[in-house]
């Protein structure tokens, strides 16, 4: 799992590649400091290179989720595909985040 974060247009994008399963979610939760930091802006997960998430990974996002929403940001999904996107219907989370 590898997250490349990016400052563009007065928010963060955020490229996640691979598997975000539980051991890669603990790793991730510190790669996702700057965004945490940075909450008052609109961050964009780009997961277009995302093959899997776990049920930590869903945490991941869901933290980020609630302190955009305490600091005034937004988060913005893009790119997930059929899988995450079942796992999103299924968890609740499709309503949850604006998905592109």
């Amino acid at each position: 799992m590898n997250i490349d974060i990016k400052e563009q247009n007065g928010g963060y994008t955020a490229i996640l590649n691979g598997r975000l399963d539980t051991p890669a979610a603990v790793k991730a939760q510190q790669e996702i400091v700057p965004l945490l930091e940075h909450a008052d802006k609109e961050i964009t997960l780009d997961c277009t290179n995302l093959e899997y998430i776990s049920s930590s990974g869903l945490r991941l996002f869901l933290t980020l989720r609630k302190e955009t929403a305490t600091k005034g940001g937004k988060v913005i999904i893009e790119h997930i595909n059929d899988e995450i996107k079942k796992v999103f219907m299924m968890t609740g989370f499709f309503n949850l985040f604006e998905i592109k």
